[in-house]
């Protein structure tokens, strides 16, 4: 396996207009860590998905959608106790819109240090995510139908491990969970992926900051807007992004990726930096394009490119994902990578 990741995903209602006025609601499903999945399936990589869904109809719409893009999702349970979680999305201006979050209390918010220890180990004993531990289970999915056509294409322990700053804020219980998947990782020689994402509906600045400062250091492959930078690091610190960048290198990051929207993104590490300009396309709806940028990364780095590589894909599908609706669902297959550079009023036949 490729790739493991863990968080929250939740059925997704787009409207098309103020909520307050009506109007129709189209139905997806959305999560910042099962985004970063689908992109990496898209482009051929492995990767399993581990969460928590109600035992309800959105559950298993969250669960199909996984499935149908090549995600496995044995590892996940279903809760019986609690539902799953629900997003809105209202576009109120042109480039602007508002997500209303029903989480609290969510069947993903409560995922526990022991549901990812199952999950992990069973990749470890047998590579599938399918081990007699999450089997056993009352709500685990099960593994034959539950893997994603990817997800069992090779064993043993993933080759990257993908977190993200939104899990560590649903829960305490969702933070035992997330620190825990990062002591596995470590244990295992397993890469640690995390991007900052913070929400600030979810936490605090302090909150996160808190967190933050202690899991930064740890991570090998770090991702940050040049906002989120300063969460990772103690008061006092320089505002230039280039020392924060530094600091954290020496605080032990591996290398620290800092994603700066319409400017495109610039990637530190002990040898220097790196910048790569943002890829033209129409802006259609930006929601999804961090996800999608952090999957064009890891992508690369799976693949074994160079920082110019792993940053040219990454403003690549990051730019895909901009030019269309969605969290996910224009992120971007190995064959279509190079579309972008085809020119206007190309018609593929």
């Amino acid at each position: 396996m490729s790739v493991f990741t863990l968080g929250e995903t939740m059925v997704a209602l787009r409207g098309d207009g103020q909520l307050k006025l009506g109007g129709t609601m189209a139905v997806s499903v959305a999560g910042a860590e099962s985004n970063v999945a689908i992109g990496l399936a898209r482009l051929g990589h492995p990767v399993h998905w581990a969460g928590a869904v109600g035992a309800d109809e959105a559950g298993e719409l969250v669960l199909r959608t996984l499935r149908a893009e090549g995600v496995g999702v044995s590892g996940s349970t279903r809760d019986g106790a609690a539902p799953t979680g629900l997003l809105l999305f209202e576009p109120r201006l042109p480039g602007v819109t508002r997500v209303h979050y029903y989480r609290a209390g969510s069947a993903g918010s409560r995922i526990a240090a022991d549901d990812v220890e199952r999950a992990f180990t069973a990749f470890l004993e047998d590579g599938t995510g399918a081990g007699a531990g999450a089997g056993a289970e009352a709500g685990a999915v099960p593994g034959a139908a539950g893997a994603g056509a990817g997800a069992a294409a090779s064993g043993g322990a993933p080759r990257v491990l993908h977190l993200t700053g939104i899990t560590p804020a649903l829960s305490p219980t969702a933070r035992s969970a997330a620190a825990r998947a990062m002591e596995l990782a470590a244990e295992n020689d397993v890469l640690i992926s995390l991007d900052v994402n913070f929400r600030s509906r979810l936490w605090s600045t302090d909150e996160a900051s808190a967190v933050m400062r202690d899991w930064a250091p740890r991570a090998d492959v770090l991702i940050a807007s040049d906002d989120e930078l300063p969460l990772c690091l103690p008061a006092g610190s320089p505002e230039d992004p280039a020392l924060q960048a530094e600091a954290l290198l020496e605080a032990g990051a591996g290398e620290v990726v800092v994603k700066l929207g319409a400017a495109g993104a610039t990637a530190y590490t002990l040898q220097g930096e790196l910048h790569a300009p943002a890829r033209t396309v129409p802006a259609v709806d930006p929601v999804g394009a961090g996800d999608a940028f952090v999957a064009g990364y890891l992508s690369a780095l799976l693949d074994g490119a160079d920082t110019a590589g792993r940053l040219e894909r990454a403003v690549t599908t990051g730019a895909f994902a901009v030019a269309a609706s969605g969290d996910w669902e224009g992120a971007p297959t190995r064959a279509e990578l190079g579309l972008l550079g085809a020119a206007p009023g190309t018609v593929v036949r």
